[in-house]
C-alpha cells in the first residue's frame, strides 16, 4: 500500500495493521470478524467479505485504538 489515504486499504492490510497495534481476532462468525485488545472499550468488527475496507470503518477502529491517520501509516509501516 503506496498511499497515504485510509480508502482502498484492502482488507488483508488492514488484518496486518490491526495485529502491528496489538490486536487479536477473537472470533469470526456470520461473515464478521472480532478483533479487541485488552485496553478496547469495545471490539473491532469487519466485514470478512467487503475489500478494500470502507473509510468510515478505518476511522472507527482508529477511533477504538485512540490512533490518528498518521498512526495507521507509521504502524503499518506503508
Amino acid at each position: 500500500m503506496n498511499t497515504q489515504k485510509l480508502s482502498n486499504v484492502p482488507l488483508a492490510d488492514f488484518r496486518i495493521f490491526l495485529e502491528k497495534a496489538g490486536c487479536k481476532k477473537v472470533s469470526v462468525e456470520g461473515g464478521h470478524e472480532k478483533w479487541t485488545r485488552k485496553d478496547l472499550e469495545r471490539p473491532i468488527i469487519l466485514q470478512t467479505h467487503v475489500s478494500p475496507v470502507p473509510e468510515f470503518i478505518i476511522k472507527n477502529a482508529l477511533r477504538a485504538l485512540h490512533l490518528k491517520k498518521r498512526d495507521f501509516f507509521e504502524i503499518y509501516g506503508g
